[in-house]
């Protein structure tokens, strides 16, 4: 089952987390140091919903953005 939005076609994003440490110039340190790059995915908020698709109930999953603006009909 793909991850991606029946509606509008939204899925996956990559991204990175970093991971730092020190204290920063703000607060009175020599500044945060960049200690790790680790890759990550940004995953759609998913949610598997009755609608009625071309005059039949069906159920897919529609992104929360989708249910939020109205671009679907529920069954």
């Amino acid at each position: 089952m793909s991850r991606v939005c029946t509606i509008c076609g939204k899925g996956p994003v990559a991204g990175r987390t970093i991971a730092r440490r020190g204290l920063a110039k703000k607060k009175g340190g020599v500044g945060l140091k960049i200690t790790g790059v680790t890759k990550r995915r940004f995953l759609p908020n998913l949610q598997t919903v009755r609608i009625i698709l071309k005059g039949s109930p069906r159920r897919v999953r529609v992104c929360t953005s989708c249910i939020k603006a109205g671009k679907i009909k529920k069954a």
